[in-house]
C-alpha cells in the first residue's frame, strides 16, 4: 500500500481518468498491474466497503482493466480459434468468460470479457498486466482482413455492484433489465457508453464502459444520484475480498502460466468440443491423464487467516499451497482458494493443515463460492 503523495515511483505507473476523484475522496492507492489504482478510501476502509456491495451498492473504478477490439470479416470466427470457450454457444450482444492460453502447454496467458458485437466485431477486455501479451498473439496469428486494435487507455471501466445497482442505474435512466452476461448501448450525463450486465463480486452487478474522456461526468453523475442508494467509492482491496469469497480465479494466483483450466477446474470456460483453440491438444492430454493437482476451497476452522503462498499439509506430508487467501468480512473467518495434489485423496469436508510462520492451524475442504451468489 503507498500513498500517492510520498510515492516517486508512482509518476512511472499509468494512471486512471478519474485519479482527481479518487484524490479527493481519500484514496490509499497501489499499483497493480501497472497502474496506480485506489487500494481503499478514507472513511470506511475495505470492511465498510465490502459490505456495502454485498448490502447496497458500490462503484470500482477498473480502468485498468485491458481493452482490445477485434475487428474485420471473420474476426468473431479467429477469435473462436484462438481463445478456450466456444463463442458459438452466445450471439451478438452478449458476452462470455474465455481464457488465452498458451498453445503449446495450455497454461493461461489471461482470463478475458469477449463481448460479440456482431461476425465482424469483438471487444475483449483482459487484465491490466496481460493486455499487451493478449494483443501480441492475437495480432500474430490474425488473418490479413482482421485487426487487432490494443485500446487499453481509450475508456474507462466503472463496475457498479451490488443488491440497490439496477435502482441507483434506473434513477439514471440506463437500462438495467437485460440478462446476466449481456450489454447494451445507453447514454448517461450526454455521453454515450456501454452497460454490461457483468462484474467480479458475485452481487448483482453492472460494468460502465466509458470513453476516457468523458470518466469524471460518469462518476459525478453517478455519486450525484448515489447518496439515496448508500452509493460508497470501493477500491480493490475489497474487490479482492469480494471475489474471493465467491471462488474466482485472480490471474497471476489462482490461474497462469504455470495453472492450466484443468488444474484450476475452470474446464466449462473451454470448448473441448471446438475443432481449433490455443493449447487444445495440451489440455486434452491433460483432462484425460488427470491433472497432478487442482484448485479447491478452504475455510478455517478457528481464527486462522491464509494468505497466498502458505503450505498445507496432511501430517508431515505437504499437500498443497494457498494461491489466494483473505479474511471474509461476510463470514467472519479465513477463506483460501489453494492447489492441492491430487493423489492425496482429499475431499470436501477434509481437513489440511495450514502453516502459519511455524504453527499449524486447522482448514476445511470446502467448495465454493463461500457465500450465496447474487449475480441472476
Amino acid at each position: 500500500m503507498t500513498d500517492v503523495t510520498s510515492d516517486a515511483a508512482a509518476t512511472r505507473l499509468r494512471r486512471s481518468p478519474l485519479h482527481e476523484r479518487h484524490l479527493a475522496a481519500g484514496a490509499k492507492f497501489a499499483p497493480f498491474g501497472g497502474w496506480e489504482m485506489p487500494l481503499e478510501y478514507a472513511g470506511g476502509g475495505v470492511l465498510k466497503e465490502h459490505t456495502a456491495v454485498r448490502t447496497a451498492v458500490g462503484v470500482f473504478d477498473v480502468s485498468h482493466l485491458g481493452k482490445a477490439r477485434v475487428s474485420g470479416p471473420g474476426a468473431a470466427d479467429f477469435v473462436n480459434s484462438c481463445l478456450s470457450n466456444d463463442l458459438g454457444r452466445i450471439g451478438p450482444g452478449r458476452a462470455q468468460y474465455t481464457l488465452c492460453c498458451d498453445d503449446a502447454t495450455g497454461g493461461v496467458v489471461d482470463d478475458i470479457i469477449a463481448y460479440l458485437y456482431a461476425d465482424d466485431h469483438v471487444f475483449l477486455i483482459p487484465n491490466a498486466a496481460n493486455t499487451a501479451e493478449v494483443v501480441r498473439r492475437l495480432r500474430a496469428a490474425a488473418p490479413e482482413q482482421v485487426t487487432v486494435t490494443d485500446e487499453h487507455e481509450a475508456y474507462a471501466v466503472l463496475a457498479v455492484q451490488g443488491p440497490r445497482s439496477a435502482e441507483l442505474l434506473a434513477a439514471l435512466d440506463l437500462p438495467t433489465e437485460h440478462g446476466y452476461m449481456s450489454f447494451s448501448a445507453a447514454s448517461l450525463a450526454g455521453v454515450e457508453l456501454t452497460v454490461c450486465r457483468t462484474g467480479y463480486t458475485g452481487e448483482l452487478g453492472y460494468e460502465l464502459v466509458v470513453p476516457a474522456e468523458h470518466a469524471v461526468a460518469v462518476w459525478d453523475a453517478l455519486f450525484a444520484a448515489g447518496a439515496a442508494f448508500e452509493l460508497r467509492a470501493c477500491g480493490l482491496a475489497a474487490r479482492d475480498t469480494l471475489r474471493t469469497e465467491m471462488g474466482y480465479p485472480l490471474h497471476g494466483q489462482d490461474l497462469s502460466l504455470d495453472i492450466s483450466p484443468v488444474q484450476a477446474r475452470s474446464g466449462w470456460a473451454v470448448g473441448w468440443d471446438k475443432p481449433a483453440f490455443w493449447g487444445r491438444d495440451a489440455l486434452l492430454a491433460e483432462k484425460a491423464a488427470g491433472p497432478r493437482r487442482t484448485l479447491r476451497g478452504l475455510v478455517a476452522v478457528d481464527r486462522a487467516i491464509p494468505r497466498p503462498g502458505m503450505t498445507l499439509h496432511v501430517g508431515d506430508t505437504q499437500v498443497g499451497t494457498v494461491t489466494s487467501g483473505t479474511f471474509s468480512p461476510t463470514r467472519k473467518q479465513g477463506i483460501a482458494l489453494a492447489l492441492l495434489n491430487t493423489d492425496a485423496n482429499l475431499t470436501d469436508g477434509d481437513e489440511v493443515e495450514i502453516d502459519i510462520r511455524g504453527r499449524r492451524a486447522p482448514l476445511k475442504l470446502t467448495k465454493p463460492p463461500f457465500v450465496t451468489p447474487s449475480v441472476k
